[in-house]
């Protein structure tokens, strides 16, 4: 029988167990008798079980561990009943955990946000601006925002952030844009692409938590009621939906009950951030793995990563190459990893080819990088991260050069402060002086300043590259890897996946994303920008 239609069949038939209303109701070894009794085994003797949050596991002989793993819909297989006494309890379905909102895994590059519902949040963007700064002041999001801005703008852009599957959009997104006036300074990335930060809960909780504690409650119903409004336009987005669902789901409580979370509120904020995730109920637990477990957490978004790139040869040998961008000076990596994916991970890690996202001390890791070669918007196809260069000689040769270069890294680092903060200067900050002031002008001025300015928001802007600069729609295509996207929205899920798996992987170790984002994901930029909704050709 071939794979695809074994691995089908067995999802179909453990989705149909599991959607039984008796399911959750079994005892755990009865489930997990049903599960082991539905292993499938590859030629190469990798052991595949279908399990808990409706996704794969592999097996790693080396120690019995289940990693998870989207299985090779192409190989042949045959059954292979697992001892289910040896089941870890956490691959056993549950059964909430099927119900898992659908989601997309597309960055904002390339497809953009759609127009209705960039208007809606522009719409309350403009009513929620006129609150005064001393009714709403900035408790969050102050490393983003002016001093003069309402709290009440920090929730809708924290929400858009929490809610991005991955918060990497177009520099000229009008989502994003509608925010220019009220920055403190420009975002990080460039005109084609803005890496931002995805906030962590607690920063959306502290808006609203501050003004329990000084004895604001209307304003701090205000402020749940603008995350809650904003969560609700969300929804239309598939890249927002799962996340957005679990935020109106936390809220709402609030909105019924406005003295839901004062006492929690005089204990701290940590306290109320509790509150709000135990009111999830476990069909949307997924969404907030990272809030709650973010090690898991950065295991999902490594399978989204490997089923971003299914259209590969080798996606375990794709994935490695983005995996290479992270920086694991403690040597962490490999052991979130697959047997496969660890391998193929290994191999680069032996070239020296792995921890080339970092920045020149990277907190809290704090160690050295090489000198980083330029950032490649103006050259030809990138040959650096998942696009290195094919390999000269043998099975898996590796290119002796380019390979995961970062640039704007090393001597042209800006130093960040905080959770969120960013490089640069805006309209209501200082302008910056010494080493790492921002050109105003020339090939390095901040895109959407000067001329270039558009719709009155500092920072932002169409692109004026000239004809020789402007990358060209055809030929950008990869090789080395297996990373040949086949279309736009291929190319926008792979992009999307490996920075949400950045993301995560700053969540456990601590690790700072790199200004101008990871090597990989950046190289894909190159892929898209040709097909942005916007680019004018």
């Amino acid at each position: 029988m071939r794979s695809w239609n074994a691995f089908t069949a067995v999802e179909a038939t453990v989705r149909a167990m599991v959607a039984d209303p008796r399911w959750p109701g079994l005892p755990v070894p009865d489930r997990a008798q049903v599960i082991a009794a539905r292993a499938l085994v590859t030629p190469e003797g990798d052991r595949w079980l279908f399990g808990a949050h409706a996704r794969w596991y592999l097996h790693d002989p080396a120690d019995g561990r289940w990693h998870l793993s989207p299985p090779p819909r192409d190989a042949r297989t045959r059954d292979a009943r697992h001892p289910a006494a040896v089941l870890p309890v956490r691959v056993i379905p549950r059964g909430p955990d099927f119900a898992a909102e659908p989601g997309s895994t597309q960055a904002f590059v390339g497809p953009d946000v759609p127009a209705e519902l960039t208007d809606q949040i522009r719409q309350l963007l403009r009513a929620e601006e006129r609150r005064s700064e001393r009714d709403y002041p900035l408790s969050a999001f102050d490393a983003i925002f002016a001093r003069d801005v309402p709290s009440t703008v920090a929730a809708i852009w924290g929400t858009i952030m929490w809610c991005a599957y991955a918060p990497a959009f177009d520099g000229n997104e009008r989502l994003i844009t509608a925010f220019g006036e009220y920055l403190r300074r420009p975002l990080p990335g460039d005109e084609w692409v803005r890496w931002l930060p995805a906030p962590p809960l607690l920063d959306l909780v502290t808006l609203v938590s501050e003004r329990l504690r000084a004895g604001h409650s209307r304003a701090a119903l205000r402020l749940a009621a603008t995350i809650a409004d904003t969560a609700q336009i969300l929804l239309s987005d598939p890249r927002f939906r799962p996340r957005a669902l679990a935020l109106l789901t936390m809220v709402e409580p609030t909105l019924r009950q406005p003295h839901l979370d004062d006492r929690a509120a005089l204990r701290d904020d940590h306290t109320v951030r509790q509150a709000w995730l135990d009111r999830l109920p476990e069909r949307l637990g997924r969404a907030a793995l990272v809030e709650t477990d973010p090690e898991t957490h950065f295991r999902h978004m490594v399978y989204d990563l490997l089923e971003a790139l299914d259209f590969t040869t080798e996606p375990s040998r794709a994935a490695a190459a983005f995996l290479a961008d992270l920086s694991d000076s403690r040597g962490l990596l490999p052991g979130f990893l697959d047997h496969r994916l660890r391998r193929a991970y290994e191999e680069l890690a032996r070239a020296g080819l792995t921890n080339t996202s970092a920045a020149e001390t990277t907190q809290p890791e704090g160690f050295p990088t090489q000198a980083p070669l330029p950032y490649p918007w103006r050259a030809g196809p990138p040959e650096t991260g998942a696009y290195a260069a094919v390999p000269r000689t043998g099975a898996h040769a590796i290119p002796e050069t380019g390979a995961h270069a970062l640039p704007g890294t090393g001597a042209h680092a800006v130093p960040q402060t905080g959770a969120h903060a960013l490089p640069g200067t805006g309209a209501h900050a200082m302008p910056g002086t010494g080493a790492h002031a921002m050109p105003e002008t020339g090939a390095h001025a901040l895109p959407g300043t000067g001329t270039q300015g558009a719709q009155g928001s500092p920072g932002f802007g169409v692109p004026r590259a000239s004809e020789a600069e402007r990358p060209v729609r055809e030929g950008l295509r990869a090789s080395g890897s297996g990373v040949e996207p086949p279309d736009r929205a291929a190319a926008a899920a792979v992009l999307g996946a490996a920075y949400a798996v950045g993301l995560a992987w700053g969540r456990v170790t601590g690790a700072r994303v790199p200004e101008r984002g990871f090597a990989g994901a950046a190289a894909l930029v190159h892929r898209l920008i040709p097909e942005r909704d916007d680019f004018p050709f």
